[in-house]
């Protein structure tokens, strides 16, 4: 197995909402800022009452900003990052990895939980597989909660929790929209975007259905060569996506919601969007191509029952993600098989000759891979507060998942077999091939692994709130987990060494308490202060064949790679307040956060052979501040402007002992800029009497990090960069009509240094795109 390490961060703080969709139609422009409710403690409410840090984009305002992905919404929401690629797997969609507030790992269990509605959706950093990836559409918006979630949504939100929130079959409105863009990437190839949603009231006040769809199209700007510099094919990452939503609402009686969803996606990438930096700009030099198709389904079933003193919630799901990639493995599949030949120069039986021809063939890495899960949760939550009924308000539930997750992978090296016959020898030789033997290269395949994990979870939860008066409540919050966890694998021929079979176990539980004291200051000044646990899981490792990794292993001081590492956990120190000022035309919200971080899980990247395990990594701390303030200083205009700050860094040298290489206490938590700050500002006006318009401009400051905490790697030094975006247009009757530009300034600094496939590569924002979109609404 040969797991691929990457990591790209891109963590741009913003406001609240810091994207301030247009107000359309033929409307005056509400003086105030818009208040967007959430759910991020399982029941709907004014964020500025929560006791944490939230940032809650609204469907309207990702469309209207041209929020396309994940690494587009960390540039507008504070203190998020992305690793562009898990594992040594390239700048690919389907491979990125989520971190919030510097909590950054790319090994073991996900440090940030994701969530469809009510669904888990959560996976772990196996092979090249990273965060699920919901494209943005049919959202009523996306929740974002800063710090450890562990209390409320489980092991893996020990950095945060992002919430995708779909949009709810209306019982009484028909309604019918489409959604229509096109752009042009500069030196690639075009870009286009449709969607169709509508709304139908089956049975008015008991049954609607709501149904979507949508296509997707992203050019591509990166061109493929041979080894003489020879153009191949052109705009290679290229990717398009199709989606669909059908949901249905039936409230049978007035106390009784039922509602049934399906969510489909699949996103089929030509190939990954990382290029060679000893080429021209946006080449990349690869004999063998590197797509992927990548397939989401989420059927889920909701029902919210009225009881009349509590509400109960019933969430039952289903999820599967199959994700099948092609990786060029041709830089160590190949390359390390024309190691282990002694050339005749050396007193060895291979000819120069045929060391290179081997080393010259292509090869590819064939990974399948496949995510099930089956969830259920029951939550009990009593009605909001209301001081003449009672001081308490509460929450408790119960939660219970099954995820298996199966990895096929296949490393054919074309036409190995042949080649060594063209010069006279056999493959099997031990003379010449060291330890070969008869079928360890089956239809020239140099590795062959089968990898099945299992995770089984169940937990309680529940939070407690007590009111001392009706504007000082204390929150008490604690959730007891277990899980069991085993890894039954098997791989051979002759790259797997001497193959292995074996089965591991492993058992966790954890108790993840918080505690929160909030106080309302006045109706639109809310301070808070919280405590809170993080936990991770821990696992198994798969299997390091001593053989072939002998002198990687040896570097790190082991003599076989570990069979497992342990879980890891934190602690979580925050005060924020949350203001509104001018009748709700100012609003500022802050918070300084301070985290210890215990046996951090991180990946072991092993050069020479191109493996990888997972260790802990020893402690860290991660510290830091974010504010946002947005305003409305005149009718028509909107200003936002946001900065955050984190210093993470490892505490001791715990991790080096354990064969990390650089981490050593003062060392930085990789891929975690220091800083980030964004501007943004909309004037909406009236053009030809009645018709409204916008311009809108967007700035995003990203500062310098590291890659990697081996100071010899090329990717350890991650420059600061920025980008802009802007957009203007106008409403006409039904039909919104906007221009764009995003990366107006077409900055092209190469951002990381990716190893890919052990070739260490480029990877840089998107250049500037132009375009046009349309949206009508019936």
């Amino acid at each position: 197995m040969k797991i691929r390490q990457k990591i790209m961060c891109s963590s741009v703080a913003a406001a609240m909402a810091v994207l301030s969709a247009p107000a359309w139609a033929q409307v005056k422009p509400s003086d105030e800022i818009e208040v967007v409710k959430v759910t991020a403690q399982k029941r709907k409410e004014d964020p500025a009452k929560v006791a944490m840090s939230i940032t809650a984009v609204t469907g309207a305002q990702l469309q209207a900003e041209h929020v396309n992905d994940f690494t587009d919404l960390t540039r507008v929401v504070p203190n998020i990052s992305f690793t562009a690629a898990s594992g040594n797997g390239g700048a690919g969609p389907g491979t990125e990895n989520i971190e919030i507030r510097g909590i950054s790992s790319t090994a073991g269990a996900a440090t940030v939980g994701i969530y469809l509605g009510d669904v888990s959706i959560t996976v772990g950093n196996v092979y090249t597989m990273g965060t699920v990836e919901p494209k943005f559409f049919d959202i009523d918006r996306v929740e974002v909660l800063r710090g450890p979630q562990a209390t409320l949504y489980g092991a893996s939100s020990m950095g945060g929790t992002i919430k995708f929130v779909p949009n709810e079959p209306d019982l009484k409105e028909r309604e019918f929209s489409t959604y229509g863009e096109l752009s042009n990437t500069k030196g690639g190839s075009g870009n286009y975007a449709a969607n169709m949603v509508a709304n139908f009231p089956l049975i008015p006040d008991e049954l609607a259905l709501r149904i979507g769809v949508q296509a997707q199209h992203t050019g591509g700007y990166i061109n493929q060569v041979d080894g003489d510099g020879n153009h191949l094919a052109s705009n290679i990452n290229k990717l398009s996506d199709q989606e669909m939503r059908v949901a249905l609402k039936w409230k049978p009686i007035r106390s009784v919601t039922v509602t049934p969803s399906v969510y489909y996606q699949k996103v089929d990438a030509k190939d990954i969007a990382a290029f060679n930096l000893d080429r021209p700009n946006y080449q990349a030099q690869k004999q063998v191509r590197e797509p992927s198709k990548d397939t989401l389904l989420t059927p889920s079933v909701t029902v919210n029952w009225d009881l009349g003193a509590m509400d109960l919630t019933s969430a039952t799901s289903y999820f599967e993600r199959k994700f099948d990639r092609t990786q060029n493995g041709s830089a160590y599949n190949s390359y390390s098989l024309s190691t282990f030949l002694t050339s005749t120069d050396d007193g060895g039986k291979a000819p120069p000759e045929l060391i290179e021809a081997i080393a010259g063939l292509p090869s590819a890495v064939y990974l399948n891979n496949q995510v099930r899960q089956v969830s259920q949760e029951f939550r009990l939550a009593s009605r909001p507060y209301d001081a003449a009924v009672s001081p308490w308000t509460w929450l408790a539930g119960a939660y219970f998942s099954n995820q298996h997750t199966n990895i096929i992978e296949n490393d054919p090296i074309f036409g190995v077999t042949d080649t060594f016959k063209r010069f006279g020898f056999d493959i099997a030789d031990p003379d010449l091939l060291p330890d070969a033997r008869p079928g360890q290269f089956p239809g020239d395949n140099s590795f062959a692994g089968a990898f099945h994990f299992r995770e089984k979870q169940s937990s309680v939860f529940g939070e407690v709130n007590y009111y001392f008066t009706p504007t000082v409540h204390a929150t008490v919050g604690a959730r007891y987990l277990k899980a069991d966890s085993t890894l039954d694998q098997r791989n051979g021929n002759y790259l797997a060494g001497a193959g292995n079979n074996s089965s591991a176990s492993s058992s966790s539980k954890a108790f993840t308490p918080k505690y929160a004291l909030t106080w309302e200051v006045n109706p639109t000044n809310t301070v808070y202060t919280s405590v809170a646990k993080g936990f991770r899981l821990g696992g198994n490792n798969i299997y390091v064949p001593p053989t072939t990794c002998a002198q990687d292993l040896e570097a790190n001081g082991l003599s076989k790679g570990p069979d497992s590492y342990s879980a890891d956990s934190l602690w979580s120190y925050e005060v924020g307040s949350k203001s509104r000022f001018l009748n709700n035309r100012l609003t500022v919200n802050a918070d300084v956060f301070y985290v210890k971080w215990k046996n951090i899980q991180q990946g072991v990247y092993l050069p020479t052979c191109a493996y990888t395990y997972n260790a802990n990594a020893g402690d860290a701390t991660s510290k830091g501040f974010e504010f946002d303030i947005k305003a409305k200083p005149l009718p028509g205009l909107t200003l936002t402007a946001s900065a955050g700050y984190v210093k993470a860094e490892l505490s001791n040298d715990e991790g080096s002992r354990n064969g990390v290489v650089g981490a050593v206490a003062g060392a930085q938590v990789q891929g975690v800029p220091k800083y980030n700050a964004a501007f943004n500002a909309t004037y909406n006006f009236a053009v030809f009497g009645d018709k409204s318009a916008f311009v809108m401009g967007g700035m995003q400051w990203v500062g310098a990090s590291k890659g990697s905490l081996n100071p010899a790697q090329t990717d350890y030094e991650r420059p600061a960069y920025h980008t802009a975006d802007f957009s203007a247009g106008m409403a006409f009757d039904r039909y919104n009509v906007s221009v764009f530009v995003k990366n107006a300034f077409d900055n092209d600094t190469v951002i990381q240094h990716p190893q890919v496939a052990s070739i260490v590569q480029g990877y840089r924002l998107a250049p500037r795109s132009i375009g046009v979109s349309v949206a009508a609404k019936f």
